[in-house]
């Protein structure tokens, strides 16, 4: 068994997203992203077979999608798509997510 508490490992920081992988296996691998206000991860996409996660944890923003799409996002909300989709994440407040992939990239 492995044990993580991503609050304490990962901070903010005013220059960029923070990023901490917490797991990565043959099966899926976990990361968490602190955003500050204003930060994002910019809309992308992965050409592979598989799915994503994004769990919001703490704070408010948007999923970002294709185009201009935007889907508001609070804590508790899950986005669920496959990897292949665009996706991405912008931060109203500052935010706390973790991503799920599986399988990993």
């Amino acid at each position: 068994m492995k044990k993580v508490n991503f609050c304490e490992q990962n901070d903010f920081s005013d220059s960029a997203f923070r990023r901490l992988l917490i797991h990565d296996s043959p099966y899926f691998k976990i990361l968490n992203f602190n955003f500050k206000a204003g930060q994002e991860l910019p809309v992308h996409s992965h050409e592979i077979e598989g799915q994503v996660s994004i769990v919001v944890y703490e704070g408010v923003g948007e999923f970002l999608g294709k185009g201009d799409e935007t889907i508001p996002a609070k804590a508790g909300d899950v986005l669920i798509c496959d990897i292949a989709e665009p996706h991405g994440i912008r931060a109203k407040s500052d935010m706390r997510v973790v991503v799920t992939i599986a399988p990993p990239i």
